[in-house]
């Protein structure tokens, strides 16, 4: 190894070698090229004197190999030219030489002459006149100096650097041939250099640990991967730039994405304005939430700046749809509001006729029109308590037992219970059809066919009939409610399924409705998964119809 160390030294000795007579070979040039411009000078020097003279009769005697004078006028206009035509040569007023010689009496430079596409250096002079006379002449190389004085050393350095290469491949060639033939997979099976064998433990050392934390890391990977694609909620990593470092399968549905889009500036896909504002205040205040809408759902987006060494490496974004979780606040403040002013209305008419009787100011004639219309209140108000009671049941979801049950009896037990009241308004209420057995909650379905028989019947006019049909079906058992009552207005038909929701508040007071009886058809339906259609013709009737599929 020591030997290999000493032909290396001896190889950059000879580098050494080589730089330090280009140098030389540099400043020789140097010092030939002054030598060349005081010959020029000199030459110049004794063409103005003779040109001063004679004139260009002077020039004309002239037999010039290495040197090119020339004859400018004072505006630039070539008088006379040793190589050229004068006419042929453009006006070098503009010449730097010729600008220096007209201001100061003498000029230099030197440039790339596009004429004799070479280096060249001039020398100007201004003559008595104020003319210019200037003197060229190609500069020698550094090449042709080396081959001129130095041809002895540049041989003898050509043979030390042949010599230098053919050692220095050598050298080479043994140095790295071991090198080249190392097992870096497995560094320990090495039979090489007994210097390196430190390194190479250092190496196997390094390799297991490397394998243990890409094994570890892969695993982390994968688990992450199945977490992030197998989450209903959108998940987009962000690098510190604002570039999408991954994003699971839901945010990439969201934002109507494919996998190409990692890498790329998140707001590609998505230039909303608030998603924007949200990511900068984010990235500055380490948190920031809003909600949006997307697609017709509700989402609430949540970015949580990533920080590591003190420094922002990023964003999360997690978004969650909340669709239900909206519609379920705005439902409860509506239900609670109406709930107020369904319950506080009786309550006030029970109140000022208690407090009338209280006072003494009805009269003993009137007492049982007052205390009959506190009993109706009151009824009212026990109906409305058992509505909301009911749905409040429906809302929780809860598993209740269920048992083969025939439509038509339960239709049949409805229409017992309800053939006063029926008969109170003069309207026929009839049940036929099949048995229509469905696997399904009692009571759920006998307070579907008590509400809608009970709104068939107090919405319908004297002499009106309701008629309940079961059919059975083969997708199902079809249910239908159909009456020759007043009808729902097409604006209202969408809307009467809601809580609450009356078409006819002064008809709905006068027959006890709560408003609550089709929101618990709609609710019992859809425990039972049958489908709820109306069709209704405002002065002609409604007709109900709940469809429950094949078990």
């Amino acid at each position: 190894m020591t030997n290999k160390i000493f032909r290396s030294i001896l190889s950059a000795s000879i580098a050494v070698l080589l730089a330090c007579l280009l140098l030389i070979t540099g400043v020789l040039y140097d010092y030939f090229g002054d030598v060349q411009e005081s010959e020029l000078r000199d030459e110049l020097a004794l063409a103005a004197a003779g040109t001063q003279a004679l004139g260009k009769d002077y020039l004309q005697q002239l037999h010039t190999g290495r040197y090119r004078l020339t004859w400018i006028g004072a505006d630039g206009v070539v008088l006379y030219d040793t190589k050229v035509e004068a006419a042929e040569l453009e006006n070098h007023a503009g010449r730097e030489e010729v600008q220096q010689a007209l201001a100061d009496g003498a000029g230099r430079s030197i440039r790339y002459s596009a004429t004799l596409t070479e280096k060249t250096l001039y020398e100007a002079v201004r003559l008595a006149d104020g003319s210019v006379l200037r003197i060229s002449r190609s500069r020698a190389t550094a090449a042709v100096l080396v081959t001129g004085m130095l041809r002895s050393v540049v041989v003898i350095v050509l043979l030390a650097v042949a010599l230098s290469v053919w050692l220095a491949r050598r050298m080479a060639g043994r140095v790295v041939e071991p090198l080249n033939t190392l097992n870096l997979e497995q560094p320990m099976e090495n039979d090489v250099y007994e210097e390196l064998s430190p390194l190479l433990r250092r190496m196997d050392a390094q390799q297991k640990e490397l394998r243990l934390q890409m094994k570890s890391l892969r695993q982390k990977q994968e688990e992450f991967d199945q977490i992030a694609g197998n989450m209903r909620e959108g998940l987009v990593l962000l690098d510190g730039k604002g570039r999408i470092v991954s994003i699971n399968p839901a945010a990439r549905a969201l934002f109507h994405a494919d996998g190409g889009c990692v890498g790329k500036d998140f707001l590609t896909l998505d230039r909303r304005q608030d998603i924007r504002l949200a990511t900068g205040r984010a990235m500055e205040d380490g948190y920031d939430a809003f909600r949006a809408q997307q697609d017709g759902r509700e989402y609430q987006f949540d970015l949580s700046r990533i920080e590591s060494g003190g420094s922002v490496r990023g964003l999360v974004i997690l978004i969650f749809d909340v669709t239900e979780q909206v519609s379920a606040e705005r439902n409860r403040r509506e239900f609670t509001a109406n709930v107020s002013h369904e319950l506080k209305t009786p309550l006030q008419s029970i109140i000022g006729s208690a407090e009338l009787i209280e006072s003494g100011l009805v009269k003993p004639q009137d007492m049982p029109r007052f205390i009959g219309h506190i009993h109706k209140e009151a009824a009212r108000l026990v109906a409305l308590i058992d509505d909301i009671i009911r749905l409040s049941q429906l809302d929780e979801g809860g598993e209740l037992p269920r048992e083969e049950l025939s439509l038509r009896a339960l239709a049949e037990e409805v229409s017992e219970t309800l053939a006063d009241a029926a008969g109170a308004q003069d309207v026929s209420l009839t049940v036929s059809g099949d048995a229509g057995m469905v696997n399904g909650v009692r009571r759920l379905l006998f307070e579907l066919l008590y509400n809608l028989c009970d709104n068939a019947i107090k919405y319908n006019v004297r002499g009106g009939t309701v008629a309940v049909d079961i059919r059975d079906a083969a997708d199902g058992t079809r249910l239908t409610v159909q009456d020759t009552g007043i009808g729902i207005p097409p604006a209202h038909q969408a809307k009467v399924f809601e809580r609450f929701y009356r078409v006819d508040k002064s008809h709905s007071k006068q027959s006890g409705g709560t408003g609550l009886g089709l929101s618990i058809v709609k609710h019992a339906a859809q425990y039972h998964h049958a489908k709820l259609t109306l069709d209704s013709v405002p002065g002609k009737g409604t007709c109900i119809t709940v469809m429950f599929p094949k078990q």
